[in-house]
């Protein structure tokens, strides 16, 4: 999904399990550069900061899931967490979600709490309150999904408006992590009936997953006297974009959705990019004077 969001854009993409390792290889075949070369007074010089992305050479890594990678080493680190279960029963793996004590929080530069549209201002400031008890100084930004169009599968480059759902029967299917959010999102469309089937997360569908998926849409079918509609996220379409043909003669649309920074006080999303080069230049700079 990122290789095609980013495709054209000065941006490599690299999986791997050992995330160090895959950056490491990045390196070796193209090259990277060192972000001190492009400081004028400690500042960042645009007209280097250019030449500098024209290279194609790497000059920051951004590190998925990377947290707990302690030998790493990292200049800013964000937690994002999800407002909708933010820390589960409160144990670590594998009594629990957490992979560290919320004390680990102390290490982070930001938190981003996802999903906060959907969190009441109660839980919301429970959550902040738990963290700023670690850290009083944590800065703290809200995070939502925002829907923006939707494409059919097997033909992805349609912008079908939201509305498309309005009065209509739909069937969730997805395996991503938080898949309430997902679901919560396609209700409040104006659809008259919503179901879901919820497969865990990175799965990939089987034939087997196909035939429980229409078993499931001729139920609704048969209940409401019109063909439901399959929606999935963009990141179940990439995982596996022609097995979902085999849904026909249902239709399957993909929801596209954007990543919004909910504005709150002086946390927007011009503070969060200022604050990000800030502290990229306090890290860096801090490095060459030692």
């Amino acid at each position: 999904m990122l290789t095609r969001h980013l495709r054209g854009k000065a941006v490599k993409i690299g999986v791997g399990a050992n995330r160090a390792a895959t950056a490491a290889c990045f390196f070796k075949r193209h090259g990277y550069v060192d972000p001190r070369d492009y400081l004028v007074e400690g500042k960042w010089h645009e007209q280097k900061e250019g030449s500098w992305i024209n290279s194609r050479k790497v000059g920051v890594v951004v590190l998925d899931d990377g947290m707990q990678h302690w030998s790493l080493q990292r200049d800013i680190e964000i937690v994002m967490v999800n407002g909708l279960t933010p820390w589960g029963n409160h144990q670590i793996l594998p009594l629990g979600p957490l992979r560290e004590p919320l004390t680990a929080l102390g290490r982070a530069d930001v938190v981003v709490i996802h999903h906060a549209n959907l969190v009441s201002e109660h839980n919301l400031r429970d959550i902040k309150l738990m963290m700023r008890e670690v850290k009083k100084s944590l800065r703290i930004f809200f995070t939502r999904m925002s829907p923006s169009h939707f494409f059919e599968v097997g033909n992805i480059n349609t912008r079908i408006p939201l509305d498309i759902l309005c009065n209509g029967v739909v069937l969730c299917v997805s395996a991503i992590g938080s898949a309430n959010a997902f679901v919560q999102g396609i209700k409040k469309m104006g659809t008259l009936y919503v179901d879901r089937l919820d497969f865990s997360d990175h799965h990939s569908l089987q034939d087997t997953d196909i035939e429980i998926i229409r078993m499931k849409l001729k139920e609704l079918e048969d209940k409401f006297g019109s063909m439901p509609v399959v929606v999935i996220t963009e990141k179940d379409y990439d995982r596996d974009p022609e097995i979902l043909r085999h849904l026909s003669p249902y239709k399957v649309m993909a929801l596209c959705s954007e990543l919004q920074i909910i504005p709150c006080r002086d946390n927007g999303d011009d503070d969060f990019k200022k604050l990000l080069k800030e502290l990229v230049e306090v890290k860096v700079l801090g490095a060459n004077q030692n």
